[in-house]
């Protein structure tokens, strides 16, 4: 019987979890299993990952196969590295100390990146939230000067047009120049009389 590290589903649609488990190859994917070995849970950032260490180890120095998930997760963790030391001193290319120094210090380069990104998601995502509080504050600024100027419109003020400004000038300028032509029209009409009367008298004379 094959002994397969794997993954089994479980949760809701669109939000799965899984549990890491040591199976019989032949068995389903959500079916019978051996030994539950730790969860993943991938809907958070950064994915949550808790294995139990000592257990995996155990089953990896033991033969068991991996899924490619499987693996990726116990290399992300370190088990493979673990292993890969262990090995080496059954080989003899070094000893115990010397192979717990290099996975402590592998440890802690790896907590050490760990940290400094989720740091980083921390700071963008303050970053992100100040930014749409920012945003939704001057949305809501605009929105009160609209509502503001829609209820207290302001009347414009209509400005005569330049043509119509200067055809009342024009109109002003010729007003004393038809006075003049009527006085002189009221002028020849007192005349007139005046002419025809001294021809009647010569006439009579």
């Amino acid at each position: 019987m094959a002994t397969r590290i794997r993954l089994q589903r479980h949760g809701k649609k669109g939000k799965a979890f899984f549990h890491l488990v040591a199976a019989d190859s032949r068995a389903k994917r959500d079916g019978k299993f051996i030994e539950k070995l730790g969860i993943y849970n991938p809907n958070t950032n950064p994915a949550t990952i808790e294995i139990n260490f000592d257990r995996t180890l155990s089953w990896v120095q033991v033969g068991a196969e991996m899924s490619e998930t499987a693996r990726a997760i116990l290399s992300y963790k370190g088990v493979l590295h673990k292993n890969h030391l262990l090995n080496g001193v059954k080989k003899g290319a070094l000893s115990t100390e010397q192979a717990e120094a290099k996975f402590a210090a592998w440890l802690a380069e790896k907590d050490a990146k760990v940290s400094g990104k989720s740091e980083g998601l921390a700071k963008n995502a303050a970053a992100d939230k100040a930014a749409r509080l920012k945003a939704e504050a001057e949305a809501n600024i605009a929105k009160a000067a609209a509502l503001e100027a829609k209820n207290n419109p302001v009347e414009e003020v209509v400005e005569e047009a330049p043509e119509v400004e200067a055809a009342a000038e024009e109109a002003t300028e010729e007003a004393p120049a038809a006075e003049a032509v009527v006085e002189e029209t009221t002028e020849e009409a007192t005349e007139a009389p005046a002419e025809e009367a001294g021809e009647e008298e010569a006439s009579a004379q």
